[in-house]
């Protein structure tokens, strides 16, 4: 039935857990734990750092009955990663969007940090901050750290990988241009929407090979694949190891292709909807809601 996972938080009611996607359904973790025959960690990513779980959910999948799973429909899907201690976002990290901004391109990976307080499901609203007239959106490939990660060497850089997801970094230009550094622009609340769930690598071996679709309102605006990456995710975990230490279910968001909206003066209104989908993952889907405004 399926030969890799696809991990997802979700709440029914106050029910909250994590289980596998599988074919419409989510078949949640205690249902995994009896297939198993152990006990699954309640925390979706220290289950993702014990391989030896993952290796026996792995091979229960074939045997997993659909009756005792739950529809996706009647589910809320969360972030698959609620509280990361840290999310390290990639600036200038396809040739074609440092030419549409007109920025060189750069020598060495660009990083900047959203805090976690950002991170959205993959459904939830995207909030237009009362300081902001100018908000856009960029499609991203995120990766999921699930290992701790110090000064790792780009051939093994992939070995620390949990898994992917989708990634929308939305930004508020005017706050962004306002002053030298992006970290306020790029870091209100409701910033981060992602999922819809967790990939693992089993499914995507090589993460430079999935393409990338950003829709407004129904219109493609980006169209590109993470085979354009200038660094690629080995590069970047090795450079952002050099610096600080990953621990598992920190977020790497690898950057975005062109189409990004202030380019053409486009910029997200109350009532948009922003899709972001990548092949073998999924996509998430966010409405735009006013905040509260100034006068």
């Amino acid at each position: 039935m399926v030969l890799y996972l696809k991990l997802a938080r979700f709440r029914v009611g106050s029910y909250v857990d994590w289980g596998v996607v599988v074919e419409g359904y989510i078949c949640d973790r205690s249902y995994l734990s009896s297939l198993c025959g152990l006990e699954l960690p309640n925390d979706l990513i220290q289950f993702l750092t014990h391989h030896e779980l993952v290796s026996k959910v792995l091979k229960t999948l074939s045997n997993l009955q659909l009756d005792y799973c739950i529809s996706l429909s009647s589910v809320k899907l969360l972030p698959p990663v609620p509280k990361p201690s840290k999310m390290v976002f990639i600036g200038l990290n396809y040739q074609d969007h440092a030419r549409e901004v007109g920025a060189e391109i750069p020598k060495e990976p660009v990083i900047f940090l959203k805090p976690p307080s950002a991170i959205i499901g993959p459904y939830d609203n995207i909030v237009i901050p009362r300081r902001s007239r100018k908000v856009d959106y960029e499609g991203e490939l995120a990766v999921v750290i699930g290992r701790r990660a110090k000064s790792v060497d780009r051939e093994e850089a992939l070995n620390y990988v949990a898994g992917y997801m989708v990634m929308n970094d939305v930004t508020a230009r005017d706050v962004q241009k306002a002053i030298s550094q992006w970290d306020k622009g790029k870091g209100f609340d409701t910033f981060a929407p992602c999922g819809p769930w967790l990939v693992t690598t089993d499914e995507i071996p090589d993460p430079h090979t999935v393409k990338i679709t950003t829709k407004v309102n129904g219109v493609v605006k980006q169209d590109s694949g993470t085979w354009n990456m200038i660094f690629k995710v080995p590069d970047l975990i090795q450079d952002i190891t050099d610096v600080m230490t990953l621990e598992p279910g920190d977020i790497i968001s690898t950057g975005t292709p062109s189409g990004v909206g202030y380019v053409k003066g486009e910029f997200l209104n109350p009532g948009d909807v922003v899709e972001v989908c990548i092949d073998r993952i999924g996509c998430i889907k966010n409405k735009v809601v006013a905040g509260t405004t100034t006068t």
